[in-house]
């Protein structure tokens, strides 16, 4: 079993891994680190634990985006909005028929 030790917002904290996971935690460690600063500030540098939860609500907010807009695709909400709209076309047109 693997160990690694990832140093995020200045803290450090040593984690056990699987084998060969040690150089993808690091990656994401670098994530972690972009937005670090900005967790820390937010936080008001109180604790390391409000600092974690500052910097988990800005990659929460970052994936909650990514899933709504898709990088080369369409956004699920955009469907779902297009999916209404054409039922209630289909719907209109339907009554415009029995009502000839």
């Amino acid at each position: 079993m693997g160990q690694v030790t990832l140093t995020v917002a200045g803290r450090s904290h040593t984690i056990a891994c699987r084998d060969g996971e040690e150089i993808h935690l690091q990656r994401l460690e670098g994530i972690l680190n972009q937005h670090a600063e900005t967790a820390l500030a937010a936080s008001g540098g109180l604790s390391g634990e409000r600092t974690m939860l500052f910097l988990a609500l800005i990659l929460a907010d970052l994936l909650d985006e990514a899933e709504r807009n898709p990088p080369g695709g369409v956004s699920p909400v955009l469907l779902d909005n297009l999916a209404d709209r054409l039922e209630a076309v289909a719907a209109a047109l339907e009554d415009r028929g029995e009502n000839s």
